[in-house]
């Protein structure tokens, strides 16, 4: 066995191009931008041979056979042809790449980019750059310089055929010449125009991202629009050596400053900036190990956006049903990693983790190191997951060389706490997980949000607000997870909190050591627990501070009341320490996990051992409960006028029907494999359940019509009828006749 395949059941063919190419509708010939305005372009599939393209993007459509996806999935790989105008878009590359992009969003399969550009085309009008002349202030002296260009009257004739340019009629020493006031040249793609067409593919990759899944390979220097178009597929694997993401080259911004500040184009867009601010999600060092980055990052998405998540075989290298084997230590800072992957003992013996052995990959190490983000698969079924880094982390501010007084600044971050880069990075995550379609499980080990002066500034408030509206958008399950020692407490609460989508979110968290609350135990105590009420509270308790206190109620001796007053005094100080730390422990089991659970705030208090097993039987139960979900939400829509169905009010429908099976209790719906067995067996009764919910609907929607009273009902009924009779019209004969018995029977007529 090798990669997990056997070598023997492993295609001679693994891959699969048709290239994509823009051609005429109506018949062969050039095509311009303009023909894509009209509407007179399509897009052809083309089996041709390398070299063959006369425009600088090239497009394929490809089928890859992979471990998920024996039988093939389908991917269109959009690529700059650097060796065509330097790789430059022009308003042909534009069009070539807004419709294989459409192409793409049309059979919402993955769309690629390899990146390889120098930006937006620049070109001059060489038809007038030969012929047109200089009015000089004085022609025996041109150094005094000029007043402007023009052209003679007979080129100006010849040019204005093709309107090349605008040009208002002059005198000079005494002949008509004609002074130029527009170039607009008879060549394409000289200036502005490609910046339009720049524009067309930036709002397309920016709805891409949205719809289908998108990410970008930077082979070679990427320019200007290719820069943002990096930026609008978010998911970006750079390779680490001549592959600049910049929006000027460095010998632009030296002319522009005058002196030479930067002598290299990665000083400004290398890896060291791109994969350390998280433009670039993944750094590799040559074009295979990019490539193959990218397809392992495919392995974990649906060959098509809403489709089947691809599970695979664990079977020789994990198992579903097994113990966490990794635990973190209280008070110990360790590497988060571990919970996710497990890891070696001081012995060399393997501690197994939270998900499949060997199957995290990390995305956006380089940035915002407080929050460590990735894919992983949970019994092979793919899932995004993002945890707390608990350890200090620097956060590197390099030197820009074009201010003689800037230095690097190192950052030290703590850990357990959001700061502004990492909150966005969570936000930034959790869109990609979303766009993937993976379900996600955060591990949330967070005090809360920097909220100094610097991270205020630094907009901390607005990207922690960012992560809320990421989980709104969620359509797959999400599971917060706080795992065993770790605390979410005030502000890092209310960004995590299940009521922000309930739809898809659920709390949870490790039994008996989490903790969650509005402060930290100490704090707490500090504002609610204050010393004069630890001293009721000796009072209550201490034996001999009730002695004195009984003592100094009976004595009447003024000597012998002072005595007993210092006695208590120095009982009191002598018993502080102790008791400040008992109410540090009262306020502590506040924040239990069994108070959570007690007050609503999570579904379940897991044991960290038994997480791995609950988890995979929990989200194979939403996973199949979102699907039966969602095909009642869309039957539910054929009714114009009625009510459409929330994902909350379609599961309390799933709940209805659950119950209604013989022998089910309120109690086995919480019990996933229960529901995954009920499912399974009453597939065929949920289908049906399904098919005259889509009947009760469209049933309602025509008796509101119907019954509306006044103009409504009578435009209402008028236009049923009408339906029904084109419908009539598109029916074969015997469709006919059994719509006509229908109607007999249900009208009684």
């Amino acid at each position: 066995i090798e990669g997990n395949i056997r070598a023997a059941s492993r295609p001679l063919m693994v891959m699969y191009t048709t290239e994509l190419v823009v051609q005429r509708k109506n018949g062969d010939g050039p095509w311009t931008m303009q023909d894509y305005l009209n509407g007179d372009l399509e897009l052809a599939q083309i089996q041709r041979g390398a070299g063959a393209n006369d425009v600088g993007m090239v497009a394929w459509l490809m089928e890859l056979k992979t471990v998920e996806y024996p039988q093939g999935r389908q991917v269109v790989l959009i690529a700059n042809d650097i060796t065509h105008k330097a790789g430059s878009f022009g308003t042909r590359e534009d069009v070539v790449f807004k419709l294989a992009s459409e192409f793409a969003r049309e059979r919402r399969i993955p769309r690629l980019y390899v990146a390889a550009n120098s930006g937006a085309r620049i070109g001059l009008a060489d038809g007038i750059k030969k012929v047109y002349k200089v009015a000089f202030k004085d022609q025996t002296k041109p150094e005094n310089g000029f007043d402007y260009l023009y052209v003679t009257k007979e080129d100006y004739e010849r040019l204005s055929i093709k309107h090349e340019l605008d040009a208002v009629p002059m005198t000079l020493d005494g002949q008509e010449v004609f002074k130029i006031t527009d170039i607009i040249g008879s060549e394409p793609d000289l200036g502005v125009e490609n910046l339009k067409g720049s524009g067309l593919i930036a709002g397309e990759t920016s709805s891409a991202y949205n719809d289908i899944f998108t990410m970008t390979v930077v082979l070679g220097r990427t320019v200007g629009i290719g820069a943002y178009l990096v930026r609008l597929g978010q998911r970006t694997i750079q390779k680490t050596t001549a592959s600049p993401i910049i929006l000027t080259g460095y010998q632009a911004l030296n002319k522009l400053m005058g002196c030479d500040v930067y002598s290299t184009n990665d000083q400004l867009g290398g890896p060291g900036i791109m994969y350390s601010n998280g433009v670039s999600h993944l750094a590799e060092p040559d074009h295979l190990r990019a490539v193959t980055a990218a397809v392992e990052w495919l392995s974990f998405v649906p060959s098509t956006r809403g489709g089947l998540l691809p599970i695979t075989d664990i079977r020789g290298v994990d198992e579903i049903e097994r113990p966490i084997e990794f635990c973190p230590s209280p008070n110990t800072p360790y590497d988060p990693r571990y919970l996710i992957t497990g890891c070696e003992d001081e012995d060399g013996k393997w501690l197994s983790g939270f998900f499949d052995k060997g199957s995290f990959q990390e995305a956006l190490s380089g940035w915002a190191k407080t929050v460590v983000t990735g894919r992983a698969r949970l019994g092979g079924i793919p899932m995004g997951v993002i945890a707390t880094e608990n350890r200090t982390a620097e956060a590197i501010k390099p030197a820009d060389p074009a201010d003689v007084k800037a230095s690097e600044a190192v950052i030290q971050q703590a850990g357990c706490v959001w700061f502004p880069n990492s909150a966005y990075k969570t936000a930034q995550a959790i869109n990609d997980f979303r766009t993937e379609d993976l379900p996600l499980i955060v591990f949330a080990n967070w005090r809360g949000f920097s909220g100094g002066q610097r991270d205020m500034f630094d907009e901390v408030l607005k990207y922690g607000s960012l992560i809320v509206d990421a989980f709104v958008a969620y359509e797959q399950p999400v599971f917060v997870f706080i795992p065993p020692y770790a605390e979410i407490r005030g502000g890092a609460w209310v960004v995590l909190d299940a009521s922000i989508n309930a739809s898809v979110m659920e709390m949870y968290a490790s039994k008996g050591t989490a903790r969650g609350g509005v402060l930290e135990a100490n704090g707490a105590a500090s504002v609610k627990y204050r010393t004069k009420d630890l001293i009721i509270t000796m009072h209550r308790l201490d034996d001999k501070l009730k002695s004195l206190g009984a003592q100094l109620k009976t004595t009447e001796d003024a000597g012998e009341i002072a005595s007993i007053k210092a006695a208590i005094s120095d009982r009191e100080k002598s018993l502080l320490p102790v008791y400040e730390q008992i109410a540090v422990q009262f306020c502590e089991l506040h924040d239990t996990p069994g108070r959570m659970k007690a007050v609503g705030v999570i579904e379940k208090d897991v044991e960290w051992r038994d997480a791995r097993t609950y988890f995979f039987w929990r989200l194979r139960r939403k996973l199949a409960e979102f699907d039966l979900r969602k095909k009642m939400i869309e039957a539910a829509e054929v009714g114009r006028g009625v009510k459409a169905l929330s994902p909350l009010e379609a599961s309390a429908m799933m709940k209805s029907w659950f119950l209604e099976t013989p022998g089910m209790t309120d109690a086995m719906w919480s019990d996933d494999k229960v529901m995954l067995q009920w499912m399974a067996e009453s597939n065929q009764m949920l289908e049906n359940r399904v098919i005259q919910l889509t009947k009760d609907c469209v049933v309602q929607e025509v008796y509101q019509v119907m019954t509306a009273g006044g103009i409504t009902a009578v435009v209402g009924t008028s236009g049923i009828v009408e339906g029904i009779a084109r419908a009539c019209q598109a029916m074969t004969p015997e469709e006919q006749e059994k719509f006509k018995a229908m109607l007999k029977t249900t009208l009684q007529l």
